[in-house]
């Protein structure tokens, strides 16, 4: 028997390969081999998924990335240092950025997934404004850096092919080399 986990990644992976319309209780089945009973174990039908769904994809690839930079600690330049690699490093092995495009693309068409999709954008933006505002930088810098910064990724993922890993970690390193220098002891 499949685990609700296993009914969402399975749904992240049809998303991410044939788009929304593909989100179908007999799609998803197939994939899992499985009954329509055991999907209905999980799920109030596709409305209940689709909202489990999305649930889903804002904890894996929003509250997951920002919990781990901040257990790891550290100054805010190390925060987002590991915040930069935790993004770049799922990028290289699970195709996120395809879910990404899923994602903004079903979020055109459906006011539930755009709403999803403008929480994720201000949950990220916002993290990444406190991170670099914990650089002690000026404050006017705050806002334009965050936005760089999450424009870079987000804009990578729109090109195609989308750019790589290893090269959007050359940019970052390029746009990190702007943040002010903190004195050693500060957070």
């Amino acid at each position: 028997m499949a685990s609700k986990r296993d009914w969402l990644e399975t749904g992240l992976a049809v998303l991410r390969q044939d788009g929304a319309r593909a989100l179908t209780v007999e799609r998803l089945c197939a994939e899992l081999d499985l009954t329509k009973g055991s999907f209905y174990h999980h799920f109030k039908g596709i409305p209940g998924f689709k909202t489990d769904l999305l649930a889903h994809f804002e904890a894996e690839h929003t509250s997951r990335f920002i919990a781990e930079a901040e257990s790891a600690g550290g100054t805010a330049r190390q925060r987002l240092q590991h915040l930069l690699d935790l993004v770049l490093d799922d990028k290289s092995r699970s195709g996120s950025e395809d879910v990404e495009i899923a994602i903004r693309s079903w979020a055109l068409q459906d006011p539930e997934v755009h709403a999803l999709q403008e929480r994720v954008d201000r949950s990220r933006m916002a993290y990444l404004r406190a991170l670099w505002q914990g650089l002690g930088g000026p404050e006017a810098d705050v806002e334009p850096m965050a936005r760089l910064l999450y424009l870079v990724l987000v804009g990578a993922q729109q090109v195609v092919p989308p750019v790589a890993a290893p090269d959007l970690r050359d940019v970052y390193a390029l746009a990190l080399r702007l943040a002010p220098h903190q004195q050693e002891g500060t957070p």
